[in-house]
């Protein structure tokens, strides 16, 4: 009996591991590298403001994925700005309430960054803040780094 319960248990688990994507913000444009060392290699450029996903935070360095996949370490001191979302829908429509049947406030193309103005909803709806002051609802499923 005991066999049964353990198994059926076992069944509950998800077949994956299931993990909190943290995200975090660069407050200044910042050098992404290959290693945490600024004598390694340069890979590229993260303009300020840009979400980028943490992988490992170690005290002095962070190991990030950018919104294209790619891997690097950026030095711990250069993330901290206000937190932001890029737009990865080809044509997202931020409207005035969480609705999809809501008022239009703006049309974002992929690639913007929104300032995160909140929690999201339990719908999946992001409040967010474009830099010339607009504020409205982005569905959460056209954001990256949140």
């Amino acid at each position: 009996m005991a066999g049964f319960f353990l198994a059926a248990g076992l069944l509950l688990l998800p077949a994956h591991p299931v993990w909190a994507l943290e995200y975090r913000s660069t407050g200044r444009a910042a050098l992404l590298y290959d290693a945490p060392s600024t004598a390694a290699g340069k890979v590229a450029i993260a303009g300020s403001g840009l979400p980028l996903e943490v992988v490992v935070d170690t005290d002095a360095w962070v190991k990030v994925r950018d919104p294209d996949g790619r891997l690097a370490w950026i030095e711990k001191s250069a993330l901290g700005g206000a937190k932001t979302v890029m737009v990865k829908a080809d044509g997202s429509v931020v409207r005035q309430q969480p609705r999809a049947d809501a008022e239009v406030v703006f049309r974002a193309e992929r690639g913007l960054l929104l300032e995160l103005a909140g929690a999201a909803d339990p719908y999946g709806w992001l409040p967010v803040r474009h830099a010339d002051g607009l504020a409205g609802w982005l569905p959460a499923s056209e954001a990256w780094g949140r």
